[in-house]
């Protein structure tokens, strides 16, 4: 079997995309400060929330979130639940037929696993193996995977959302034709480990606020000075 390639190896100019973090990260600090979004879950908790926000908004993901804890007391109840009933509490996330039993899965994996309904165990492992296992439960990929590790046990993961993907190629993080899944390793190379979560979350922010898919605000952007999107629109000629 052909070795996977190194993400690192994808990338040109590597020395060249690490030197832009500090200006980066120093300017987005300067506008949005320093951010916290925890939310003070534990890893079943962050896990199932993942679970719950792919492809939809954190208010539907929170919606359905809540509706799963008022309903089923505890991970248990969760797992062998009528999969009709778990189906209708999830359902404000959308394409709950797919999540719930993707979520009962989860649950007796990690049970088998660690005879109980905790992921706490993934903190003693090296970080290769805690994404590794991770991403073998079917339905979480690399971003699930980070988010769990760095929001709920402040492991040096680096999560790459839709706006982190999109902000990062315009910026100069990521080569263009990188794609997201291999996106993580590169992030992880590009800031220090210390500074993934405030980094992850700074750039969010600016993608929510400023670099906007479809039509980003350059006029207004603190780091355009840094940014190979907006110097290759000859916004300085």
């Amino acid at each position: 079997m052909a070795r996977r390639k190194d993400p690192l190896e994808k990338v040109d100019n590597l020395d060249a995309r690490k030197a832009k973090y500090e200006p980066v990260a120093a300017a987005l600090t300067e506008v949005y400060g320093e951010l916290d979004w925890s939310r003070n879950q534990d890893g079943m908790d962050e896990l199932i929330s993942c679970i719950l926000s792919q492809s939809t908004t954190d208010a539907n993901r929170d919606r359905a979130f809540a509706r799963l804890k008022e309903r089923f007391p505890t991970w248990e109840s969760v797992r062998f639940a009528a999969l009709d009933d778990l189906i209708d509490a999830v359902r404000p996330a959308g394409l709950a037929n797919q999540k719930a039993p993707r979520i009962q899965n989860a649950l007796a994996v990690i049970f088998e696993k660690a005879g109980d309904y905790s992921i706490d165990f993934l903190n003693e492992l090296p970080l290769d193996e805690a994404k590794a296992w991770l991403v073998s439960l079917k339905g979480i990929g690399p971003k699930t995977a980070a988010i769990v590790l760095c929001f709920a046990y402040g492991r040096p993961a680096f999560p790459v959302d839709t706006h982190i993907y999109r902000v990062g190629k315009r910026i100069g993080f990521l080569p263009d034709k990188l794609s997201a899944d291999d996106a993580h390793p590169v992030m992880e190379a590009i800031a220090p480990p210390d500074d993934f979560y405030q980094f992850h979350i700074q750039l969010i922010q600016h993608g929510r606020d400023t670099c906007h898919a479809r039509k980003p605000a350059c006029d207004r952007c603190p780091i355009r000075a840094h940014c190979d999107f907006f110097l290759a629109a000859g916004a300085f000629a």
